[in-house]
């Protein structure tokens, strides 16, 4: 059996983990809203209409800060219809996903939403058909007290105080071309810019979130980020990343490893923005808000979900509604670990999406609500990581990877809090075939006891829950675990996630 050594120390902080990192996503597309978050009448509806066996399941995940109305659904997006009474609110045609917007659930409803599950509102505004005077105008409808036309329109509609919405978004992936919209940075630079100094005459407090590349992939990569930055890097607080990996060509073995492009692509941002910020003698430090990232089968959407046909607009369609094995949570983990690890800077996240829509939670209309595999890394990491993120030192076998070169067997990163005495380690087996035994130093600790164990593995990795069998994957306590003389030893099993927690 291949081993690991590794060793967690409080002196080895990366830094601070902020709650933010576990944000959420929700955007008007397929079946994420309607039938997904509201169905006015299934049997646990609220007064207002939400799935309250959705809510539940929201809270347990965990999420914080809720990114919202899109992703590509908001370079069409007209704020204006989504406020005052459903019954004069206008259906449009939804460019970015072919489908027919209700106006049903806007921006009141939605945030009535986000009070009953415990998350904080992220809004994105619409720079690709629309520009900083459209921003300023919800900026002011949203979070001005009140005495002004827009801000009376928001008392009239019934909402009395502000949003008070913090964070915000500048448009979404405007490098793409399938973005409404799409433009050079150079051109998206200046609107951002623009955009922004605009935002800040109203409230010079907000934290505001500048696009960046819409994938490592993209030809632009590098590029992008230093143009862009070069036009807002005293405006903005933030640079987006945005990633989603899938297995390709029965290709396991990368797909495992997925987590070192994330890595790869957060460092290589990061060394962007300080480079851009040092040609400027600035002394501000640009953080990255990766508002995007998930498993994402993309090839499933292009190749059969996509929808076309100049009358064929459906309300709510199926779509994007990737059903997750325990290989996709496993790699999904290990994802949060590269997250958790560049704590110092990636101080914002967002996990894309929530419900049916590439989500770690299913619906179905008139029926139950369920678990994906996805959701049991995120629901546990997000309870678990608190504190201080820590580097870990890892002394472990390699393995050769066609996408990625040889990397590690095992990845980690260790969490710490001082406050209340707690830590936590997390860990991946990316081997498809042994056991991994694994001696993790604690002695810096102190005395500390093992709290809790999970490990997310299944003799069959494909296993999935679905509607037919919807508790067929969840975590079980390791049977592996012993702690003994500051040395906490465990047994990883092939393709698997394990959380440990001491206290």
């Amino acid at each position: 059996m291949p081993s690991a050594r590794m060793t967690i120390d409080p002196h080895f902080a990366i830094g601070r983990i902020r709650r933010r990192l576990f944000g959420g996503f929700v955007e008007h597309l397929g079946r994420h809203i309607y039938d997904g978050i509201y169905e006015p009448g299934h049997e646990t509806a609220d007064a207002e209409g939400f799935r309250q066996d959705v809510i539940e399941l929201v809270r347990e995940l965990g999420v914080s800060t809720i990114r919202y109305p899109g992703g590509n659904f908001v370079s069409g997006f007209r704020w204006e219809d989504s406020v005052g009474p459903r019954e004069q609110r206008p259906r449009r045609l939804d460019l970015a996903w072919h489908s027919t917007e209700t106006n049903e659930v806007g921006l009141h409803e939605f945030s009535s939403w986000l009070e009953k599950v415990g998350s904080d509102l992220m809004m994105a505004v619409n720079l690709g058909t629309r520009g900083t005077l459209e921003a300023l105008d919800l900026l002011e409808y949203a979070n001005v007290p009140g005495g002004t036309e827009l801000s009376e329109r928001r008392r009239a509609n019934g909402r009395e105080e502000p949003f008070a919405i913090e964070m915000w978004c500048l448009g979404n992936e405007m490098d793409g071309p399938w973005q409404l919209g799409h433009r050079s940075a150079d051109d998206y630079g200046k609107i951002a810019a623009q955009t922004a100094k605009g935002m800040r005459q109203i409230d010079p407090d907000l934290k505001l979130v500048v696009c960046g590349s819409s994938g490592a992939q993209m030809p632009t990569f590098g590029e992008w980020e230093r143009v862009v930055l070069g036009h807002t890097y005293d405006d903005v607080d933030y640079i987006s990343c945005h990633a989603y990996y899938q297995e390709k060509d029965g290709d396991t073995g990368s797909f495992l490893a997925s987590g070192v492009d994330m890595d790869r692509f957060i460092e290589s941002v990061v060394a962007t923005a300080d480079h851009v910020g040092a040609v400027r003698g600035s002394s501000k430090r640009i953080d990255i808000s990766f508002d995007e990232w998930n498993v994402w089968y993309i090839d499933r959407y292009e190749g059969v979900d996509k929808i076309t046909g100049i009358g064929n607009w459906p309300v709510a369609p199926r779509i994007l509604e990737d059903s997750y094995s325990v290989l996709d949570a496993v790699v999904f983990g290990g994802l949060m670990i590269s997250l958790l690890k560049h704590a110092d800077r990636v101080t914002s996240a967002s996990l894309a999406q929530l419900v049916n829509v590439i989500a770690p939670i299913m619906t179905e209309p008139g029926g139950p609500a369920w678990r994906q595999t996805t959701f049991y890394p995120f629901s546990l990491t997000s309870r678990l990581a608190q504190g201080e993120a820590l580097e870990v030192k890892l002394d472990v076998p390699t393995y050769e990877t066609a996408r990625y070169g040889e990397v590690p067997l095992v990845d980690a990163v260790a969490t710490h809090d001082a406050a209340n005495g707690t830590a936590a380690v997390f860990l991946v087996n990316r081997s498809t075939t042994e056991s991994i035994s694994v001696e993790v130093d604690v002695v810096s600790l102190g005395e500390v006891s093992v709290r809790e164990t999970h490990v997310l593995t299944d003799a069959d990795i494909h296993a999935r829950n679905t509607l037919e069998d919807r508790e067929r994957v969840a975590p079980a306590p390791s049977d592996t675990v012993a702690l003994d003389g500051g040395v906490l030893r465990l047994t990883l099993p092939p393709v698997s996630w394990t959380a440990v927690a001491l206290g």
